[in-house]
């Protein structure tokens, strides 16, 4: 099943950061390191890798963009000392947001940057309730913050409608709201949201109070594409310019970064051919919405 993958951008860490990751949270693997040249950010470092046995990217491009709370990711436990021992790994040279403590959501909770600045929500859940170890949280603020309910039915349409769709479902659920007297969150706003897409499943809150951040290409989203038609569905149905982007990445009109990535382009990355892969490399810097038929000419060396 092809499966959306988070995008982790850092400026020279990434596999260090996959190594320590990996290291750190059971069933997780790095499953290649790979570099590709001549880019606008130099030599890259690119590591495809597992938590939990989720699959996560990782590239060390420069510091363009950083790490902020606006995508955090759910490391769901099942005892207070997995929570406790989890917290205490990922926190160390990092800056705790939320202390560990037993909050009305959950009975032990804490909510940390790591060392690099990547926020994780370490939470203790019943065990009926983990459907998925490490689950991707959005955080909708300033000029989005109020529009989360609204952002994740149009995700679930948009995968739902999707060629890829027989591959999982998608759908959308508020499960709690912000009542009266929780200044500066607006009565009905959304405390918390679970969407799903193509069977994997995503967070969401709005959150109204002052955040000096918002979101970025620091972390994107990959969707698997293996046709021309599904790159031009998810271009067109979540690009807020269709115009835009570059090299597979567009913003939606919320500010959340997604790669619309065909699958055969790791093919076409990887293998010992140096020269086959710097055609490619090139071939795909040029583009803003991927070209199949293009990417295989160079592939190809026409």
């Amino acid at each position: 099943m092809r499966k959306i993958t988070p995008h982790l951008w850092f400026d020279k860490e990434a596999r260090e950061a996959a190594e320590l990751y990996t290291s750190l949270i059971p069933n997780s693997k790095i499953a290649s390191v790979r570099t590709i040249h001549d880019t606008p950010s130099g030599d890259c470092d690119i590591v495809s890798f597992e938590l939990a046995g989720k699959p996560f990217m990782a590239i060390s491009a420069g510091p363009l963009f950083k790490f902020n709370p606006s995508v955090s990711f759910h490391l769901k436990c099942k005892t207070k000392d997995e929570v406790d021992v989890s917290f205490e790994k990922l926190s160390k040279g990092g800056k705790v947001l939320m202390p560990l403590d037993s909050y009305r959501f959950s009975e032990r909770f804490g909510w940390l940057e790591d060392r690099y600045g990547l926020s994780w929500q370490v939470i203790l859940v019943d065990e009926g309730q983990m459907k998925q170890r490490i689950t991707p949280v959005l955080m909708f603020v300033g000029s989005v913050c109020g529009k989360t309910e609204e952002a994740i039915h149009f995700y679930a349409e948009v995968f739902e409608d999707s060629a890829a769709s027989e591959e999982g479902s998608s759908s959308a659920n508020v499960l709690a709201r912000y009542g009266k007297g929780e200044e500066p969150d607006r009565e009905g706003t959304v405390r918390y949201a679970s969407f799903t897409l193509l069977g994997q499943e995503f967070g969401a809150m709005d959150s109204a109070r002052e955040h000096k951040f918002a979101f970025s290409e620091a972390i994107s989203f990959i969707v698997p594409c293996e046709t021309q038609n599904e790159i031009d569905y998810f271009w067109e149905r979540l690009a807020a310019d269709p115009k835009g982007g570059q090299c597979g990445w567009l913003k939606d009109k919320y500010g959340v970064s997604w790669q619309i990535t065909p699958t055969i382009l790791n093919e076409m990355l990887g293998g010992a051919d140096a020269a086959r892969t710097a055609r490619v490399t090139q071939a795909f810097l040029k583009m803003k919405k991927f070209d199949i038929e293009g990417l295989k000419r160079a592939y190809e060396g026409k």
